[in-house]
């Protein structure tokens, strides 16, 4: 019985890995903003630690799911356009709550 090569690591891990890391973060801290601004009438100590503890789940769930992408190209292009609209979504309702 021939036994089946192994698949080759794919070089583009690191991109995706950096993708996540980097990315991720940032759509994470975004969520956190928004999050912080759609509770601001919740007093500001139960804020605080609502918007801080959002954002080690949604970063490593981020992180996660970068490896499912095709390539390392395309997991830093739909993050980055995650992260555009997160930070625009953000950046509206801060506008919007002034």
């Amino acid at each position: 019985m021939k036994h089946a090569r192994p698949r080759p690591i794919r070089p583009d891990w690191v991109s995706k890995t950096l993708a996540g890391l980097v990315l991720g973060l940032t759509l994470a801290l975004a969520a956190s903003g928004i999050l912080s601004v759609l509770t601001a009438d919740v007093p500001l100590a139960v804020r605080g630690q609502l918007a801080m503890w959002i954002v080690p789940p949604i970063w490593l769930f981020t992180l996660g799911l970068v490896y499912f992408f095709e390539s390392g190209l395309r997991a830093w292009l739909w993050l980055g356009g995650f992260n555009i609209v997160a930070c625009g979504a953000w950046w509206a309702l801060r506008a919007a709550a002034i």
